[in-house]
């Protein structure tokens, strides 16, 4: 039976401090059903004497029944002075948890300084702190604040911090690298000693900041050192550099150390619980990020595809399906015939070696001359079909005019298309306010739509431009990259040129184009 390992989520508190975080009374509870979904012990709700907003919190989790997870309330030791009548102890109270988790100062620097109190008044404030929840019933987790930093100046003091919480009742002390600057070696001989140092029956915890881009391994070092409570957010989010981040902590306790965090099958939903989470709390996946980006199990390099197509092993850690994600084989310069291949088998492109081999010159001149194909795989997939033997266009284009006009109260844009479909031209001119660009898509698709009815789905959604080279000031070259999106589907489409409305052009019948192939053929 692996050791088992419990996973505390503080997504919706410590993450929701992050610069540019924020989420509302209903995405905190959307997200509280999501991580208990997926199978974490705990889910920290918030504060609730920080804002109305978290107290509003606690009173809708009352009412949700939750499978896995457990709430907590989350707030401070009382203040200097007070005691059972302290405003935040009464407010942890009222929020009705069953577990509670306060913090305390367990840093001489913090005592003297922020608290200003006496060493022994803090240990007091402890004491009664825990002594008042556990009487009234509460599971306590002590958080053990700045303790690393604690220990280093005064170990004895850090921890008579962690035997007077749990003499007061807390039944989990947890660790915390509160600044982020520990290294691996220091919080695994400290949690080591401190493991020692504690009754068995005390569960010790970790919660590592990120401020030294090693939250991650700090946390791994103290579960090898005894931790068997780990804290963290999804994605990392948190205040400063962030915290720990769940999504690449946990396939790391799972995979590599070969413990038990979550219930049998849901490490395969962690790559949906991350963008879920990013989609609520509307952020940008990060597609580097460790296990469930989209970069994670993508392979670009000939050599490596070759190797990858023969055994996987080669270069993936872990085999990308048990963290619910994909492998992804990229075509660019840098690529041989295992990568064309094998994106075509992933495409459901069927070519002949020779086709495919005209394919991969025409890209390596192509991205010679600054296109780039790794995001704007619809363009790749029309290179290729473009080789292929029998394919015929869909349209052709005699050519294009765009005009700008500036009025007395706007610039209004004026593009003129004309198409031809077999035996059949249509002539076509469209306006617009929001400049050349969106006029010639306009122009476009009304040009087309008599022929492709399918293409009254399609629109633009994204629209990023590129200056290549330095060139003659505004005579560089520029690269655009067009977003389409087409009923739930979304795509991407270049062109370069030293013209932008020509680059646009480019891209938007790319676009244009692979709707209609999409439809037609059903390609991926």
């Amino acid at each position: 039976m692996p050791r088992r390992i419990v996973i505390y989520d503080t997504s919706l508190r410590d993450g929701s401090q992050g610069e540019g975080m924020w989420l509302s009374r209903s995405d905190k509870l959307r997200l509280a059903r999501r991580l208990d979904k997926t199978g974490f012990a705990y889910i920290e709700g918030g504060w609730p004497l920080s804002n109305p907003k978290d107290e509003c919190f606690f009173q809708d989790a009352s009412r949700i029944r939750l499978k896995n997870a457990k709430i907590a309330a989350f707030g401070s030791t009382r203040r200097a002075g007070k005691n059972a009548h302290d405003e935040n102890l009464r407010a942890l109270l009222a929020a009705d948890t069953n577990t509670v988790t306060l913090f305390g100062k367990s840093w001489l620097l913090h005592v003297n300084k922020v608290l200003r109190v006496t060493p022994r008044e803090n240990l007091s404030m402890i004491a009664d702190s825990c002594r008042i929840m556990a009487d009234a019933g509460r599971e306590v987790i002590f958080d053990a604040e700045h303790f690393f930093d604690g220990w280093k100046e005064d170990p004895k003091y850090a921890i008579s911090v962690l035997d007077t919480a749990w003499k007061a009742g807390a039944s989990t002390i947890v660790l915390c690298d509160t600044n982020g600057g520990s290294l691996p070696e220091e919080v695994f001989e400290i949690t080591k000693q401190v493991r020692k140092h504690l009754p068995g029956k005390i569960v010790l915890g970790i919660h590592c900041h990120d401020d030294g881009g090693l939250a991650v391994a700090n946390t791994l070092a103290a579960v090898r050192a005894g931790a068997d409570h780990v804290q963290g957010t999804i994605n990392g989010v948190g205040e400063r550099c962030g915290n720990a981040d769940l999504c690449t902590v946990i396939p790391n306790l799972e995979l590599k150390m070969h413990l038990s965090c979550l219930p049998k099958g849901s490490l395969k939903t962690l790559r949906d619980l991350s963008r879920f989470f990013n989609e609520i709390a509307n952020l940008h996946n990060n597609p580097h990020h460790p296990f469930v980006g989209d970069s994670a199990f993508a392979h670009k390099g000939g050599t490596h595809v070759n190797a990858v197509a023969k055994d996987p092993a080669t270069f993936e850690h872990i085999p990308p399906e048990t963290v619910g994600n994909s492998r992804r084989i990229i075509v660019s310069e840098l690529s041989g015939h295992s990568n064309m291949a094998l994106k075509l088998g992933e495409m459901g492109i069927k070519a002949t070696r020779s086709e495919m081999a005209a394919a991969l010159e025409e890209l390596k001149i192509r991205e010679n001359h600054g296109y780039e194909y790794e995001l704007a795989e619809a363009s790749f997939a029309l290179l290729i079909e473009r080789q292929l033997a029998g394919y015929i266009p869909f349209f052709e284009l005699p050519g294009y005019r765009v005009t700008v006009e500036k009025r007395p109260n706007e610039r209004v844009s004026i593009a003129t298309v004309k198409v031809r479909v077999g035996e059949e031209t249509n002539l076509v001119s469209s306006e617009s306010v929001s400049g050349p660009v969106n006029a010639l898509d306009m122009a476009l698709r009304k040009a087309l739509l008599p022929f492709y009815p399918e293409l009254k789905y399609l629109s633009l959604a994204d629209y990023k431009v590129r200056i290549l080279t330095s060139g003659d000031g505004t005579a560089s070259t520029t690269r655009v990259l067009i977003e389409s999106a087409f009923h739930s589907s979304s795509w991407m489409t270049v062109g370069v040129s030293e013209n932008i409305i020509d680059a646009s052009w480019e891209a938007l019948v790319d676009s244009v184009e692979y709707a209609i192939l999409r439809h037609r053929k059903k390609i991926r």
